[in-house]
C-alpha cells in the first residue's frame, strides 16, 4: 500500500460521513484493533475450517485442503486489498452497496446490496448452525444426548437468540468480546495444534498432509474433484466485509477500516494454515474420521480420548460463537443502511436506531432470517451445505462489484488515504479473475450422481434473489435514495486531476 499524492487526506470521520450523505447516528466505539477483530472473528477459521473440515477430507483430501487454503488464501488477499481501497475512500455502513452506487449507479447499487444482505444473513445462519452442531457433538460427549436434526436446530436457535440480546443490550461488551475473540482464535489455534502434536503417539507423514489425494465425490476427473475441493478455503475466507460495515463506529475509518480488512485475510491465513496442518497430522483413522458427523470431534477423540475432545471442542465453541455474534453485528448494520436508504420492505422500522446508537429492529431481523433459513435442516442433511451455499453465492459477487466499477471509473476514480497506487489496476484485475473464478466453482454440482440430496442449490439461490430483487426493484425502486452529494473537497481535487 502507498499513498498517492491524489488520495483525499484523512478528515473528520463525521465530516466525511457528511460529505458522503448521512448524517452520524450510530457511535464511533471502536477504534483499529476493533474493526480488525469484528472482519477476524467473522472469517474465523475455528468456525469455517472445522465446519467444513469433512467437507475437504473427500473432495480432494490433504493435498487440496493444505495446497488450496494457501492458493485461496493469496487471491482473496487481493480481492481484500482491491476492496479495501475502495472503502477508504467510502467507508459508510453500507459498505459495498453503497461504494457500487457511487461507483456505477442505482441499479449496481441495489443488486450489489440484495446479494451482500442475502451473504451477511446465510454466514449467521451458517456459523450459527455449525456452533449449534458442535454443541450437540458436545452435550453426546457429556452426557449421552443424541445429537438429532430437532436438538442441533433448538440449540441453534438459543444461540440466535444470545447473538441478538448481546446486540440489542451489551454493545459496549461486543466491542470487548470480539477484541477477545482474536485472542481466543489465536490462543486456541496454538492450543489444539500443540495438544495434537504432543499426545498422541502416533501421526501422518508429511507426504500424506501435503501430498495425500481423495476422492470420495462420485466424481472421476480429478481437476474437476480439486477444483471443488477449493471450496472448504473458499467457504471459510468470507466475511471481511464486516469491516467496512462498521465504518460509521470506528474511529479513522477511511484508514482502520481497509487495514483491518487486508490484516484479517492474512493473519486468518497463517492461523489456517498451522490448524488445518496440525488437525491432519493428527488423523489417526483416516475412513472413521471422514465418515463421523463432526470429523474435527473423532480427530479429538482418537488423538486425546473423551476428556481431551471435549476441553477441545469448548475452544472451538468458543470461537464459533464469537463468530456468530460478528456476524450479527455486520448483518444489523448493513440492514440499517439499506434500510436508512429506503431498500428494504418496511425500511421505517429497520432503520430505527435506540437512543444507545444500537439499530435493535435489524439486530432481530437479522437473526429471525438466519432462523427460517436453516428450517429445513430438519427434513434435509444436507441443508446445512445449502446454506452456506447462500452466504458464499451472495457474499462472493457482491465483493468484487465496486472493485469492477472503480476499474471502470480509472482516473475519474479519487481513492482514500488507503490505496494500491500503480498496482491498483493489476491486483483489481486478478481479483475480478479470482471471483469469476470461485463463483462458477460455488455454482458446480459437487456430487455424483446428482440427485435431490446432492444437487447443488447455490445457483438457483442466486438466481432467486437475483430475480426477487429486480421484481421488487420494479415495485419500489423509486424509493431507494442513497445520497449522491458533491462533496466540495474531493470536487477540487477532481478539478486538479482532470
Amino acid at each position: 500500500m502507498q499513498r498517492s499524492h491524489r488520495s483525499a487526506p484523512t478528515r473528520g470521520d463525521d465530516d466525511h460521513l457528511r460529505s458522503l450523505g448521512y448524517e452520524p447516528e450510530l457511535v464511533r466505539r471502536m477504534g483499529p484493533f476493533g474493526n480488525f477483530a469484528v472482519s477476524f472473528s467473522v472469517i474465523s477459521v475455528l468456525s469455517g475450517c472445522m465446519t467444513l473440515f469433512g467437507f475437504g477430507l473427500v473432495t480432494g483430501g490433504p493435498a487440496v485442503m493444505m495446497w488450496g487454503w494457501v492458493g485461496v488464501g493469496l487471491a482473496v488477499l487481493l480481492v481484500g486489498m482491491a476492496l479495501a481501497e475502495v472503502t477508504s475512500a467510502y467507508p459508510t455502513s453500507g459498505g459495498l452497496y453503497y461504494m457500487a452506487q457511487r461507483l456505477g449507479g442505482p441499479r449496481w447499487g441495489w443488486a450489489t446490496g440484495w446479494l451482500n444482505l442475502l451473504g451477511l444473513l446465510g454466514g449467521i445462519a451458517g456459523i450459527d448452525y455449525g456452533a449449534a452442531s458442535f454443541i450437540a457433538a458436545f452435550a453426546g460427549l457429556q452426557w449421552g444426548v443424541e445429537p438429532t436434526p430437532g436438538l442441533i436446530l433448538a440449540i441453534f436457535a438459543g444461540v440466535l437468540v444470545l447473538h441478538a440480546l448481546l446486540n440489542v443490550f451489551a454493545v459496549n461488551v461486543v466491542s470487548l468480546l470480539n477484541g477477545i475473540s482474536v485472542w481466543w482464535h489465536l490462543l486456541g489455534v496454538a492450543v489444539i495444534v500443540g495438544v495434537l502434536a504432543i499426545v498422541p503417539s502416533h501421526h501422518q507423514s508429511a507426504a500424506f498432509v501435503f501430498g495425500h489425494f481423495v476422492n470420495e465425490t462420485g466424481w472421476s476427473n480429478p481437476v474437476y474433484v480439486s477444483a471443488v475441493g477449493l471450496l472448504l478455503a473458499g467457504y471459510t475466507f468470507c466475511g471481511y466485509d464486516a469491516s467496512a460495515h462498521m465504518s460509521e463506529e470506528t474511529k479513522g475509518a477511511s484508514l482502520a477500516a481497509p487495514r483491518g480488512i487486508v490484516r484479517s485475510i492474512w493473519v486468518s491465513l497463517l492461523a489456517g494454515l498451522v490448524l488445518l496442518g496440525g488437525l491432519l497430522f493428527a488423523v489417526q483413522d483416516y475412513s472413521a474420521t471422514a465418515g463421523a458427523a463432526v470429523p474435527p470431534a473423532q480427530i479429538f477423540l482418537d488423538a486425546v480420548g473423551t476428556g481431551g475432545a471435549k476441553l477441545l471442542l469448548v475452544v472451538v465453541i468458543g470461537a464459533q460463537l464469537f463468530c456468530g455474534s460478528a456476524e450479527t453485528t455486520a448483518a444489523s448494520r448493513m440492514i440499517y443502511a439499506f434500510s436508512r436508504d429506503g431498500a428494504l420492505p418496511g425500511s421505517a422500522t429497520w432503520r430505527r436506531v435506540s437512543p444507545g446508537g444500537v439499530p435493535v429492529a435489524a439486530v432481530w431481523l437479522a437473526v429471525s432470517v438466519a432462523f427460517v433459513l436453516a428450517v429445513p435442516s430438519l427434513w434435509s442433511p444436507v441443508a446445512y451445505g445449502a446454506v452456506t451455499a447462500v452466504n458464499v453465492i451472495g457474499m462472493t459477487p457482491s465483493y468484487i462489484i465496486p472493485v469492477f466499477l472503480r476499474l471502470r471509473q480509472g482516473d475519474r476514480f479519487v481513492p482514500g488515504p488507503w490505496n494500491l497506487g500503480r498496482w491498483s489496476r493489476p491486483v483489481g484485475i486478478a481479483a475480478v479473475a479470482w471471483v469469476v473464478v470461485l463463483t462458477v466453482l460455488v455454482c458446480l454440482p459437487q456430487r455424483f450422481p446428482v440427485t435431490v440430496e446432492t444437487f447443488n442449490y447455490a445457483p438457483v439461490t442466486l438466481l432467486v434473489v437475483l430475480v426477487l430483487a429486480a421484481g421488487w426493484y420494479r415495485m419500489a425502486g423509486a424509493k431507494f435514495s442513497v445520497p449522491v452529494v458533491e462533496d466540495p473537497y474531493l470536487a477540487r481535487v477532481e478539478a486538479q486531476i482532470v
